[in-house]
């Protein structure tokens, strides 16, 4: 029993890790989403992140400094989307997807250029990547039956990102839902004439969303480079963005419902990579393929049965022009 317990807070541990950059992307495709913008580019912005906080850590051998790197770079593209769509009102989807072509071939024509290591990154020593921290008395209480390894598995051992994207949910939820600038994104995702009618600045609004959606990326893509793994892989966001946006719609465009929508696509994911390999009662060993492909399956199923029952932000793609 205490086997099975081990093994299955395990794969909740593998989830929590899992989800942490769908959850900053997420967090980031909230913002953005709600003040109008459709947020096709999460991917792209996250790759950059992820480029760049390899970079720049393997550089300056600082973790740390990674971080703000791929912040900035990823505000960078989420400006240049922005100054597409706000200023240009260029069509969202369109630029949000040339960003992601764009980051794909930048960043590997950039690692080919400075690394020469095949598209990749080098390695990065312990100093230059964020490392597990452990709670206070997570060894005294881990020798706990079954409250321990809860504790000094699941909410211990993990790396200050995964912490600071935890924090960053309720941080998000309240800042859309409990202050002014949150009334005012949500009113400009609903009716950006009547804020304007009002005084406020509509594209200084969706900027502003904007630059939240970059700095969230950024950390999402550190995290993936500098966190979870130790060096940057050519695309090795995998399709991480896209399924954010899935969150967010199955979310209903809610903090609470998608950091659980993230969840539940994290734990598809752990459950995948332990079922490779593994032979099912009936069935025999399914073929890694068919393994592989469970989260976007669960992804495309959800999104089958609940999207329509989604409303998202009336003005959601609707460029904001004060001549009409």
């Amino acid at each position: 029993m205490e086997d099975q317990f081990a093994q299955l807070v395990s794969l909740l541990g593998s989830t929590v890790r899992l989800a942490v950059p769908l959850v900053l992307c997420a967090l980031a495709g909230l913002f953005a989403e709600r003040s109008g913008v459709v947020d096709i580019g999460l991917e792209g912005k996250m790759l950059a992140g992820a480029f760049a906080a390899a970079s720049a850590a393997f550089w300056l051998q600082s973790a740390w400094a990674g971080l703000g790197a791929a912040m900035l770079v990823s505000t960078g593209f989420a400006l240049v989307h922005g100054f597409a769509c706000i200023t240009h009102r260029g069509n969202q989807v369109v630029a949000g997807m040339a960003l992601n072509v764009l980051a794909v071939g930048l960043t590997a024509v950039l690692a080919f250029a400075w690394f020469q290591e095949g598209g990749k990154t080098p390695a990065l020593g312990d100093g230059a990547r964020f490392r597990p921290i452990e709670l206070p008395f997570a060894a005294e209480i881990g020798a706990i039956p079954y409250i321990g390894p809860f504790y000094a598995r699941l909410v211990s051992g993990h790396n200050v990102l995964v912490y600071i994207a935890a924090a960053l949910v309720p941080a998000a939820a309240f800042v859309v839902f409990r202050t002014r600038f949150g009334l005012r994104l949500r009113a400009v995702g609903e009716n950006p004439h009547a804020v304007d009618t009002a005084g406020i600045s509509v594209a200084s609004l969706r900027y502003k969303a904007m630059l939240a959606s970059g700095l969230l990326c950024g950390i999402a893509g550190a995290y993936l480079s500098v966190a979870q793994s130790a060096s940057f892989l050519r695309e090795m966001t995998a399709g991480k963005g896209f399924l954010a946006l899935a969150a967010l719609i199955f979310g209903k465009w809610m903090p609470v419902p998608t950091l659980l929508a993230c969840l539940l696509f994290a734990f598809a994911d752990a459950l995948q990579g332990r079922l490779q390999g593994v032979a099912l009662p009936g069935i025999g060993v399914v073929p890694v393929q068919a393994i592989q492909a469970l989260p976007y399956l669960l992804t495309v199923l959800l999104l089958a049965g609940f999207v329509g029952k989604a409303h998202a932000p009336r003005a959601s793609g609707i460029p904001f022009s004060k001549e009409k």
